[in-house]
């Protein structure tokens, strides 16, 4: 008995509004590199400046009176690869994934890496048929609820942090990597962040700077409340 497989077709359709007039391109885009060589790499590549460049024309459009430092802040946020990952399983983009058998038991399908990679793989694959106005609509429709509840401009835990120290006339913090794990294409990084005499925290991420943003969030919101 064969394994079911998801209606992929369908949920393009959905997900940008019409039937794919390259398939082919779709299905690179959401093909990770454990299954075939030819993977979202190349098109995640465009698709990375294809979103930021209308993620940066949006906030500037749309918080008129900001200036630089905090239209910097929201545009981070936004493109991070956690917000790319979050809006990717939104979406329902790991159903659909195309992986290796180790890759997927190894849990790429859960990888804010590969999720927020093969969500601007996407964005890349509709750019190339369907050009920067459709790119737009898609970036648009699935951003707006991230975009509307910015109450103000987000700073960066670690820029939160660093700020927390300096007020409290502490030390900056300090960064430890404590271990590093799991298969090359799905690493784990464990970090813990200190501040002398204040506390400290740990966290794990997809990558090491993944690792750091969280331990930052998690000391900072301990620290602050």
């Amino acid at each position: 008995m064969s394994a079911h497989r998801p209606d992929t077709d369908g949920w393009l359709k959905e997900l940008i509004g019409r039937a794919p007039r390259d398939r082919a391109a779709f299905e690179q885009a959401l093909t990770h590199g454990s299954a075939k060589p030819v993977n979202y790499e190349r098109i995640e590549f465009l698709g990375d400046r294809v979103l930021g460049l209308l993620i940066g024309e949006w906030v500037f459009e749309r918080f008129t009176d900001e200036p630089e430092g905090k239209l910097s802040r929201r545009y981070n946020a936004l493109v991070s690869g956690e917000t790319c990952a979050d809006v990717a399983r939104t979406v329902g983009v790991p159903t659909h994934l195309i992986l290796g058998k180790q890759a997927r038991d190894d849990g790429a399908a859960d990888s804010d890496n590969v999720l927020g990679d093969v969500m601007e793989a996407l964005i890349g694959a509709l750019y190339l048929e369907g050009g920067l106005e459709e790119a737009r609509t898609l970036v648009r429709r699935l951003w707006s609820d991230r975009l509307d509840t910015q109450t103000s401009a987000p700073r960066h835990p670690k820029s939160a942090l660093q700020e927390w120290a300096a007020a409290n006339k502490r030390k900056p913090p300090e960064y430890a990597l404590t271990d590093r794990s799991g298969p090359q294409h799905a690493l784990r990084f464990s970090v813990t962040v200190s501040i002398k005499g204040a506390g400290e925290a740990s966290a794990t991420g997809a990558s090491k700077q993944e690792a750091e943003t969280a331990a930052a969030k998690a000391l900072f919101e301990k620290l602050a409340g």
